[in-house]
């Protein structure tokens, strides 16, 4: 469920800090994701969008790698 002013994640800029809104995925994709610390309401920084290669997070001091198809199932506003 998406709401005005909430984009994939994919689409923020590097250097932008955003929130999770959501989790636009099936139950595996969420646990996982879960597991890593990526909850609704968690603010995350992206460090790296180039368009090719790995997309790059920051939440707090630790940095993770996620695919892009990933990005794609994590709204954010």
């Amino acid at each position: 469920m998406k709401t005005t002013g909430t984009r994939p994640l994919s689409q923020v800029a590097k250097g932008e800090i955003v929130s999770i809104v959501e989790i636009d995925g099936g139950r595996g994709l969420r646990s996982r994701l879960t597991t890593m610390g990526l909850l609704p309401k968690t603010r995350i920084e992206v460090v790296h969008n180039g368009g090719s290669g790995p997309f790059v997070i920051s939440i707090g001091n630790s940095r993770m790698a996620l695919g892009r198809a990933v990005a794609d199932k994590i709204v954010v506003e």
